[in-house]
């Protein structure tokens, strides 16, 4: 079962398990308020079209039983500042969610964000205390706070919270303005304009590819144990070196042009310590950041050599 199957880390997420377990049965459940039916091309399986919120589990599904649900379904728009319509599609459908799992101990994988950290400046290490700076944050800690308990009530229920980076490539456009940067940058270098970027530049990320990001979450199919981990690339880069890396991929030469950062609460750096995903999971990124650009400009432009 795939919860936001429809969505960009979502659609990604189902067409790689289709690959890697050709003779499972697969579930997507979405309502497109951030997915498309675009992004699941060439699926195979079920389609649930339901909001979760409001999902009766057990009318809808019965008996069904399932190996694993990949919670990544949630409002994902950071700017929209309704704070029930947030907290309360976030964490309740998280909660309907575990209330139908829980008897049968089906593992659980969530997406949980590294915008849990807040505001930081160097590496975020899991156990760090959580400082969400808006509300969509807030809802994450939410999560990852009813995730713990369950998995410390029920020691032989495996669930796992995924606190993915930025995210960036295929089937990200529907998105529209929350989409990367990585993907409206390449847009705007491609229609011939400078890329428009936070003054002075040296805000730093950790970019991380889908592909990673979605190898991450498959092996947390066989984490022994409950935890909460990262999935990024362990490297932060800074935005004026994201636009070097893009016209190097693009062979073009745009300077940047510097705007005026409109957000209050904006998270001027991210990385991940990749040391607990590592044991855990044996997680390791095969995609740094001039890799994972050029891949994603290929898939984007096929004509981009």
């Amino acid at each position: 079962m795939v919860t936001g199957g429809a969505g960009f880390i979502g659609s990604n997420l189902t067409l790689a398990l289709q690959e890697k377990f050709p003779a499972a049965r697969l579930t997507v459940i979405d309502d497109f308020r951030s997915g498309n039916f675009k992004n699941l091309a060439g699926y195979r399986g079920d389609f649930v079209a339901q909001n979760l919120a409001t999902l009766d589990w057990h009318a809808q599904f019965g008996t069904e039983k399932f190996d694993a649900i990949f919670h990544l379904a949630s409002i994902t728009d950071t700017t929209l500042h309704d704070q029930f319509v947030q907290v309360h599609d976030n964490v309740e459908s998280f909660r309907r969610l575990l209330n139908f799992a829980r008897s049968t101990k089906t593992r659980v994988i969530y997406a949980s964000s590294a915008s849990t950290y807040g505001a930081v400046t160097q590496a975020s290490v899991e156990s760090n205390g959580a400082a969400p700076a808006n509300v969509y944050s807030f809802s994450k800690v939410v999560m990852d706070n009813i995730a713990m308990r369950e998995a410390k009530e029920n020691p032989d229920w495996v669930i796992i919270g995924l606190r993915y980076f930025n995210v960036y490539g295929p089937r990200e456009a529907h998105k529209g303005v929350p989409a990367s940067m990585i993907y409206h940058l390449a847009q705007q270098m491609k229609a011939g304009q400078r890329p428009r970027i936070f003054k002075h530049g040296e805000q730093k990320r950790d970019f991380v590819y889908v592909k990673d990001a979605v190898e991450g979450s498959i092996r947390a199919l066989d984490a022994q144990t409950s935890g909460i981990y990262n999935l990024g690339t362990g490297q932060a880069s800074s935005f004026n070196e994201l636009v070097d890396v893009l016209n190097k991929c693009l062979g073009t030469n745009f300077r940047p042009d510097y705007i005026e950062n409109p957000h209050a609460h904006y998270q001027n750096f991210t990385q991940a310590d990749l040391t607990n995903a590592r044991s855990a999971l044996g997680y390791e990124p095969r995609f740094p950041l001039e890799e994972g650009v050029r891949d994603y400009l290929q898939w984007l432009y096929p004509d981009v050599t």
